[in-house]
């Protein structure tokens, strides 16, 4: 997902314990036909499973090496250790934008004991009313900023899932809604089916479900406007049932949270067979491959997509699309398929939209590993519809459109950054299939790290520059990193990076997973090296994709390939798991001659009588002499050295500091501070005395929260002032141009 620039602070909302499954339920009525039928009580035997804690956050102990059935190898029959299946027919109703489904889900009990009762996540609920977890949340995280999606509902804009009917063979099943995070009473988007038969250890169990599912207007994520429709988080959906070893977990336990407002989404690998009705004059696009050609009647076409070894299932019904399909294929990779969809007014941005991810999946198939899938479908949302833009699902993804996309301007960066940040979360959020309620650093984090690496390899910074500015050969720009580092929020950072996505203090400190993280890595790639942290991150990838690792699991890899522990373990201690800032600074420089002393001196026996005059005038010839002797001399230099004392000052954490010292005669000398002092002393002792004092000179260290005090001149110096004005102005210029396009 993209973090839009309309979001502003939220106050997190849920600081309860975590709570066992029984005691939070909201019993409700189920439907006529379900609460007619006899519900089978499981056995006494079995036990209830616990929830995920609440406020489950960034893991400490990494994984066992057998989480989640081991390593993929390639050598298993299918990519994933598929636990779920999918069979879904569906039929949206264009007028109404309600889509009725029938679904078979089949799940696999993983764990060693019978398990009685399941939980499914119905995600659109969030939108039915005022009373969910996301409106409360929204509602009072808006009155402390903006959210991404500011939209008002009104009548016949609500969205909701009702189930109509959930069977277990014969039986017809009951449930409840239940709120694992201890959300409002009001919340209906988790769950709870009681089983008329347990599913053993190892078994497997099969639901038939009818659900109708009415899609809100576009306010975050999913929904329609006018005659498009981005139809996710759309069917039942079963939680995850983790086991001892995998995240953290020491006993079996269902992760299954509410649709949090600052929150994504953790599902289970495995199969998708959907097939989809819609009137015959819409564009369908889809998660994985079609099959076969769609088959047309009375108006309607129904359209059939599988995919194996993902964990989501996304698609697009519009009217009025236009497609533009290209291919592209890699070391390791099938030959994939790749289409965008657009709508008319956005048709400067197919071939853009379609490059950038061709280049995507080159370089994220070169840094991180092989691109698995067949397909890759981008949809670019119509106008007024923008909040359903970035947004990820496996081989689909939705990006952000324009009129036209003039190279080396401002919106092609906007419009190549969001589409190769989507793309990555096929990565992130896709392959390695991290817990994006829990630790949404180890994907939007990590992804955005990885998106402005890729930019920084194709050169392409942002220009702050408008076509007046350009015209006279002032173009001033920002790289992808120095862009984060504005946004990353270092000065006062308010939560961990490894927090999870609804404890926050506000909407800008959980926009910081984003901005901070990328800082983060960046800095810390800077200690290890760009081919080693590019090494440790493909090692990453090769041990966790289609398994779901945990920020400890991110850490012992990155130490195992670097064996750097100290430089791993002091950015995750300070950042990930705390919430310590840099704040260093060149506090003075002091510098004076080192002239005879004045005063009385005993020497052979005499005292002498500290003649200060005869001194002085000693001083005096010693400098006329020297002169005379090197008339080539350079400014600065003299008979007499220079002490020099260079003060710097810690106002955060410790971080590794390089100090460089420029001289009046042009040279410099390199120390090193690397130590837990708040402040040290440098001395200089130099036939010149120093002029400047830079930490960091080769801006290595993003997270230090103010780089304006990080050097320091004897004589002050106007340049800098100028170069920030020039540069604000640009940025405005900029912006102002930018507006005009919208």
């Amino acid at each position: 997902m993209k973090l839009s620039k309309g979001r502003g602070p939220r106050l997190a909302l849920w600081l309860c314990a975590a709570l066992s499954p029984g005691a939070v339920l909201a019993q409700v009525q189920a439907p006529a036909a379900a609460a007619a039928a006899a519900t089978v009580a499981a056995p006494a035997e079995v036990t209830e499973i616990p929830f995920a804690p609440a406020h489950a956050a960034a893991v400490s102990v990494p994984s066992a090496p057998d989480a989640w059935g081991g390593e993929r190898t390639g050598n298993e029959p299918t990519l994933s250790d598929r636990v779920v299946s999918y069979r879904i027919e569906a039929e949206l109703d264009a007028a109404t934008h309600a889509v009725t489904g029938k679904e078979q889900l089949g799940w696999r009990n993983r764990s060693d004991r019978p398990v009685g009762s399941v939980y499914l996540h119905l995600y659109l609920n969030a939108f039915q009313n005022e009373g969910s977890t996301f409106f409360t949340e929204r509602k009072v995280l808006t009155a402390h900023g903006r959210s991404r999606g500011a939209a008002q509902l009104k009548k016949g804009e609500w969205g909701w899932i009702d189930l109509k009917q959930v069977k277990q063979g014969d039986a017809a099943l009951k449930w409840r809604f239940v709120h694992p995070d201890g959300g409002p009473d009001t919340d209906q988007t988790v769950v709870r089916i009681d089983l008329a038969q347990p599913v053993p250890a190892g078994g497997t169990l099969t639901l038939d479900i009818d659900f109708l599912s009415q899609l809100p207007r576009v306010v975050e994520r999913t929904g329609w406007f006018g005659d498009f429709n981005l139809v996710a988080q759309w069917f039942p959906k079963i939680g995850v049932l983790e086991l001892p070893g995998e995240r953290g977990a020491t006993a079996p336990r269902w992760n299954v949270h509410e649709f949090h407002f600052n929150s994504e989404f953790y599902a289970d690998f495995g199969s998708y067979d959907v097939k989809m009705t819609v009137p015959s004059d819409y564009t369908v696009g889809a998660v994985g491959e079609q099959q076969g050609e769609p088959v047309a009647a009375n108006g309607k076409t129904t359209y059939r997509f599988v995919q194996g070894d993902v964990h989501d299932f996304a698609w697009v019904a519009a009217k009025g699309y236009k497609t533009l399909d290209g291919s592209w294929q890699g070391p390791g990779s099938p030959k994939v398929a790749v289409r965008v969809i657009y709508p008319p007014e956005y048709a400067g941005s197919a071939q853009p939209q379609l490059k950038a991810s061709t280049d995507s999946l080159t370089y994220f198939s070169d840094t991180l590993g092989p691109y698995p899938y067949r397909t890759l479908t981008v949809v670019v949302p119509p106008y007024n519809a923008s909040e359903a833009g970035g947004m990820e699902y496996p081989t689909f993804f939705t990006t952000e459109g324009y009129a036209k996309v003039e190279p080396g301007t401002l919106n092609q960066y906007a419009s190549d950054f969001v589409t190769i940040h989507e793309f990555g979360h096929g990565y992130f959020y896709g392959l390695l299939a991290s817990n994006e309620f829990e630790e949404p650093m180890l994907d939007e984090g990590l992804n955005e790290y990885w998106d402005q690496r890729m930019l920084r390899e194709r050169k392409q910074g942002i220009v702050l520059a408008g076509p007046l500015l350009k015209s006279i050969g002032f173009a001033p720009s920002l790289s992808g990193f120095e862009m984060e580092r504005i946004g990353a929020g270092l000065k006062e950072p308010a939560d961990p990076l490894g927090g999870n996505a609804w404890d926050r203090f506000s909407s800008s400190s959980y926009g910081s997973v984003y901005s901070r993280t990328a800082t983060a890595m960046h800095d810390l790639e800077e200690r290890l090296g760009k081919q080693v942290t590019e090494r440790a991150f493909r090692e990453y990838y090769r041990r966790w994709h289609f398994r779901h690792p945990s920020v400890a699991d991110l850490r012992a890899a990155l130490i195992d390939v670097s064996g750097d522990a100290k430089n791993v373990n002091q950015v995750f201690d300070q950042f990930v798991y705390g919430t310590a800032h840099i704040d260093d600074r060149v506090s003075s420089i002091d510098s004076e001659e080192v002239l005879p002393l004045a005063g009385s001196v005993l020497a052979g026996g005499k005292r002498s009588d500290g003649d200060t005059k005869a001194l002085d005038k000693r001083i005096d010839k010693q400098r006329e002499d020297w002169k005379k002797a090197h008339p080539d001399a350079k400014p600065g230099t003299g008979p007499f050295p220079w002490k020099s004392t260079v003060t710097v000052f810690r106002a955060g954490a410790p971080v590794p500091q390089l100090l460089r010292v420029t001289f009046k005669d042009g040279s410099h000398e390199d120390v090193r501070w690397n130590d837990d002092r708040r402040w040290a002393r440098f001395d200089f002792t130099r036939p010149t005395r120093v002029v400047s004092a830079e930490l960091d000179p080769q801006r290595q260290i993003y997270l230090d929260a103010n780089k304006l005090d990080d050097s320091r001149t004897e004589e002050p110096d106007g340049s800098a002032s100028r170069r920030w004005t020039a540069d604000v102005a640009a940025l405005l210029q900029a912006f102002y141009s930018l507006v005009v396009t919208l």
